[in-house]
C-alpha cells in the first residue's frame, strides 16, 4: 500500500473499463485521482466509488481531442491539488476497418482521441509536472502498433503514439518527466466485449486467454510509482506472449528430426 502516496494523476477514459481499474488502483496505493472522461454518470460513479472507500478522487468532464478543455483541465486539478505529478492518457475508442473502407470523418476522430488527445495532455500537463518536480506520463498503445491489424485508423494511431512517447521522453527528461507507453493485448472492456475477432485471438494466444483490466493497472501503477524511475522512451508489451511468440506460436521442436514440425 501506499507505492503512489502523494501523488496527483489525471487519467483519460476513466469511467469505464481500465481506465476505472487504473484509478480504482492508484488511488488505493495513496494518489489523488482526477477522473476523467466525456462519460458523465460513469465517472461521477468512478469518482463516488473512490471516496466513498476512504481515497481521494474528483470527476472531471473531458472531451481528451479539446485543447480548451485540457487548457481547462489542468487549471482546474491545480486548484483543486496545487500540483500534477501523473498522466495517464488513457482515453482510446476503435475503428475495425481497412483502408479502403475507412470514411475520412471516422479516421479523423479515432486520431483527435487516441493520438491528437495524449499529444494535448503532454503538452498541457508536462509544465505543470515540471513545476511539481518531475512526474511519469503514461500513454496506452495496443500491441496492434506491431501488427497489420484491419483497423487502419486504430493502428496507425497506436503506432503514431510510440513516436510521440520517444519524442516526449527525450524533451521532457531535463524535467525529471518520464514518458512511457504500454501495450496491452486482448483485454475485453466495453469498448470490444462481443467483436467476432475476440475467441481466434485468445486461442492464437499462448497463454491461451484474455488480459484483465486489472492486469493493465497493476503496470500503469509501476510506471506512476518511483520504483519505475529508471524507465523512459519504452513501448511495453503486457500482451500474454502473443508478440514473443509470433509465427512460432503453435510450431515444436521435433527431437528426432531436428526441424520444425507443426504441434
Amino acid at each position: 500500500m501506499g507505492r503512489v502516496e502523494g501523488k496527483i494523476v489525471i487519467i483519460t477514459g476513466a469511467g469505464r473499463g481500465q481506465g476505472a481499474a487504473e484509478a480504482h488502483l492508484l488511488a488505493k496505493e495513496g494518489a489523488a485521482v482526477a477522473v476523467c472522461d466525456v462519460l458523465e454518470a460513469e465517472g461521477r460513479a468512478v469518482a463516488s466509488a473512490i471516496n466513498a472507500s476512504g481515497g481521494s478522487a474528483r470527476y472531471f468532464s473531458m472531451d481528451v481531442s479539446s485543447e480548451p478543455q485540457w487548457v481547462s483541465l489542468v487549471k482546474d486539478v491545480l486548484a483543486w491539488k496545487g500540483r500534477i505529478t501523473t498522466l495517464v492518457n488513457n482515453a482510446g475508442i476503435i475503428s475495425r476497418f481497412g483502408i479502403v473502407d475507412t470514411p475520412l470523418e471516422q479516421w479523423q476522430q479515432v486520431m483527435n482521441v487516441n493520438l491528437v488527445g495524449p499529444f494535448l495532455g503532454m503538452k498541457y500537463c508536462a509544465p505543470a509536472m515540471r513545476e511539481a518536480g518531475g512526474g511519469s506520463i503514461i500513454n496506452v498503445g495496443s500491441i496492434s502498433s506491431y501488427l497489420g491489424m484491419k483497423a487502419a485508423a486504430y493502428t496507425t494511431s497506436k503506432t503514431g503514439l510510440l513516436g510521440l512517447t520517444r519524442t516526449g521522453a527525450m524533451e521532457f527528461v531535463e524535467w525529471g518527466i518520464r514518458v512511457n507507453t504500454i501495450c496491452p493485448g486482448i483485454i475485453v472492456t466495453g469498448l470490444n466485449a462481443g467483436a467476432a475477432h475476440l475467441e481466434a485471438m485468445r486461442e492464437a494466444s499462448p497463454m491461451k486467454r484474455f488480459g484483465t483490466s486489472e492486469e493493465i493497472a497493476q503496470l500503469v501503477l509501476f510506471l506512476a510509482a518511483d520504483e519505475s524511475s529508471y524507465v523512459t522512451g519504452a513501448d511495453i508489451p503486457i500482451d500474454g506472449g502473443i508478440l514473443a511468440a509470433g509465427m512460432m506460436h503453435g510450431i515444436a521442436l521435433d527431437p528426432n528430426k531436428g526441424v520444425h514440425a507443426r504441434a
